[in-house]
Parts: structure tokens; sequence; C-alpha cells
């Protein structure tokens, strides 16, 4: 009997006891690819000796400072890695230990920024539906998803949605990548006018949209229509690369890739690659200027803020990544694992869509692959594929909802930036293995 109060109670878990590279190894010994790096966060795979080394290191140095006190020496060596690697103005690192928690700071560091130049009418946040921003009440509230918001709305903060860049499903037929960016970027002119220009705050939107309806890449030139809306408004840009960035889509920020800088960027996950929990947002300094020249202060704070041993810990995989040229090698090996999905999946009767950017790629199941028709949500395709992969040695991230946050499935894949080209070669061919065999296993599809 455990003790723990799991996720999904009633499914009972393997113990995970070892992690090797790219592997994971269970209680009973059975080793499984770590596909998806957990959520998109394992960059360097398990057990990397550096990171670990570097970790260890700083607990007998130094294991916490409260920053109401102190600085630490990892903490600044890591925010000053994060800004050279960052475009010019985008150099203010503030250390948190989730992307929930980041993405709550870029929120409350937006609105501290209208504040303190005297525009405290800036009170709204606008997103996009079938997008997901963390767990917290906060980035819940913005966050565009249904399914995951529906138990909680009553608890939820007033917050305002458009449609996302999600071509598949929401381009019109005989629209160009132009006229649905420029569509889309009128809708949000739209909702900014409705509210009242002075009152909004920011636009958050994931770059390269992650959990909720898998790798999905917006169209050419909708980033710059999108800045263009809120630089017209004085409204902040807010990207959240928390799934997307630090490397894992083949550039070291995905928004390099779109020819726009954000205001505030919330990272997270492939930050400190699992081996200790953090997340940053990082701020451009007429964000940072406004606050210091003000008040001074930013108001907010957690107990956990800037923790030594976390941001050694990141400062360790970063320095790896960057040493050992890892994005390009995401890049490359990204350009690989598309071309495995494409030959494995591009005709599969019940695969949709094939999308990604580097190693941030995922399938879309469908029904119907002439109609796009989803599986019925009540099938839940996507959690038996997972359970098929895993029964197979295979880890990797299914969602459901994928459409509208109640219909379509979806299967992400994340891996390891030092995964070797026979490990995507076995992971592909695994996750069509678990896909036929759960659909041999459905109900007849006539």
């Amino acid at each position: 009997m455990t003790h723990i109060f799991h996720r999904t109670p009633r499914v009972p878990l393997q113990t995970a006891v070892r992690g090797e590279g790219c592997y994971l190894f269970d209680a009973d010994g059975r080793r499984y690819f770590d596909g998806s790096g957990g959520a998109a966060v394992s960059c360097l795979g398990h057990g990397h000796p550096e990171v670990v080394a570097a970790v260890a290191a700083q607990v007998q140095r130094l294991a916490y400072a409260h920053t109401s006190f102190f600085t630490s020496e990892p903490a600044e060596q890591l925010a000053d890695l994060l800004a050279g690697r960052s475009p010019a103005g985008l150099a203010h690192a503030y250390f948190v230990s989730s992307g929930s928690e980041a993405v709550e700071t870029a929120l409350k560091m937006a609105r501290q920024y209208h504040v303190e130049r005297g525009e405290a009418g800036r009170r709204h946040v606008v997103s996009r539906r079938q997008s997901y921003h963390g767990n917290t009440l906060g980035a819940l509230a913005i966050g565009g998803n249904a399914g995951r918001r529906a138990l909680y709305e009553p608890l939820l903060a007033e917050a305002h949605h458009v449609s996302p860049c999600f071509a598949r499903h929401g381009r019109q037929a005989g629209e160009s990548d132009a006229q649905y960016a420029e569509r889309l970027a009128d809708e949000l002119e739209q909702k900014i006018l409705a509210l009242g220009p002075r009152t909004v705050s920011a636009f958050v939107a994931e770059t390269v949209v992650g959990a909720t309806a898998g790798a999905v890449a917006p169209v050419p030139g909708y980033f710059p229509r999108i800045r263009a809306v809120c630089e017209r408004h004085g409204v902040l840009l807010i990207l959240d690369e928390v799934m997307s960035g630090m490397g894992r889509t083949g550039t070291y920020h995905a928004f390099e890739q779109e020819g726009v800088v954000p205001d505030l960027l919330c990272l997270a996950k492939g930050l400190g690659g699992g081996y200790q929990p953090i997340g940053a947002v990082l701020a451009a300094a007429r964000v940072v200027d406004a606050i210091v020249g003000g008040s001074g202060a930013f108001q907010h704070g957690h107990t956990y803020v800037g923790h030594p041993v976390a941001c050694a810990a990141a400062l360790a995989v970063q320095t790896v990544v960057e040493r050992d040229g890892l994005v390009a090698r995401v890049a490359e090996l990204g350009r690989g694992l598309d071309a495995r999905l494409r030959s494995r999946f591009g005709d599969h009767p019940h695969v949709g869509d094939i999308r990604g950017r580097g190693l941030f790629q995922a399938i879309e199941l469908v029904r119907e692959r002439d109609t796009g028709e989803p599986f019925d949500p009540a099938l839940q395709v996507h959690a038996r594929v997972k359970r098929a992969a895993q029964e197979r040695g295979l880890l990797c991230y299914p969602a459901g909802g994928t459409i509208d946050g109640r219909r379509g499935d979806h299967v992400l894949l994340a891996p390891p930036y030092i995964a070797s080209v026979g490990q995507l070669d076995e992971a592909v061919e695994r996750l069509g293995e678990a896909l036929d065999a759960v659909v041999r296993g459905l109900p007849a599809l006539e």
C-alpha cells in the first residue's frame, strides 16, 4: 500500500529506480527509452556525470540562502549564460521552481511594469484557446484548454482568449498562410479594442504549442503580425517556452525562428533537464528598468527563488548543451526524426498529421484519415497508446482534446538531445507497433 496520493490513484505505477543516458529502469529491471523526456524535460537524459557532480559540489558548498539576504554564484553565472545566449535587451533573469511559477511571475511582472508607468488600468490578459500555461490557478486561468479548466472554473481569475494558430484545424479553405496569420492578428486586435486598449496588460502564447495540441508551430508571419498589434496598443508580449525552449525545437530559443523577441520569456523543463526543479523568466530591459526606476522592488517572491543547487544544476546542463553543440544536433536529429515519422506513419490510416520542430514532434490520431474525423473521446485512444508503448519499452507523451479540448488525440515525442539515430529508429518503430496494437483492439471502426 502506498501513502502517496498519486495523480491517478486507481492506476498502479511501476517504480523507477535508476536512470542512465536515454533510459529509465523500473524495480523489476525493465528498461524504457525515454522518448518524451518525461514531459520534454530530460534534455541530457539521466545520470549525466557532469551535472551530477555539479549538484553534489553545490550541496556541499551552499545548499540554500534566501534571496532577501544573498545572491549566489551559480545563480549569477546562470543568469550571465542565459543573457549571453539571448537577444540584446532580454538580459534579466528571475529564477523560480517550475514553469507554472514562471508564468505567474511573468503575469505579475507585466502588471507591475504598467503600474510603475502610471497605467494601473491595464489588468486584462489575453491568451489563446487550446493553450496550456501551467496548473497554478493564475496560469490555469489564462490557459485555454477547456478540459483542464472545467473543474476549477469557479476559482479562476478573469482571462480572455482568442483563436490559436493551428492551421490544420483553423485555416479556412483557400486561405494562404499570410491571410490566416493576418486574420488571427486582426482577431487579437479586435479583442484588445473591445476590452479597451489601455486596459490590456499582456498577450501570452506558447511559441510552439506543447502538451495541449501536440507540437503545433505557427504559420510563417504569425508572430511578427501579433507583435505589431501588441506594440500598437502598448501590450506586452509574453512567450511561454517552458516546453519548447532551451534548444528543444532546434534553436536555443524557439522564438528565434519567428523573427520576434518577446518582452517576457518563460522557461523551465529543458533549463535544468530534470536534475533539479527550476524555471525562469527572462525580462526585457525596459520592463526591469521601469520597476527599478519606479518603486525599486518587484512585489513577488517564493521561498526557493534562485535556489543555489537548482541554479548549479541548470548551469551545468546549459554548459554541456553549449559546449557539445547540442542545439545544432537537435536540429539535425529533428530532420531525421521527421523523416522517420513520415516513413512510418505517412500513409497510416489512423494518423492525420505529423508535425513539430527539432526533437519536439507529434502525430495526430484520427478515426478516418481521409475525412480527419477524430476518434470518439470516450475511447481514450491516446491513453491506450501510452500504455501499449510503455509495455514495449517506450515512454511517450500523449493527450486528448487536441482539437478543441474535448475531441482529438495526439502523441508527442521529445527525446533527449543525446539520443542516437538508432534509438530514434527504435522509438518510432515501437510507437508504430503500439498504435497498431491499440487500433486492432478497438471496437469495429466501420
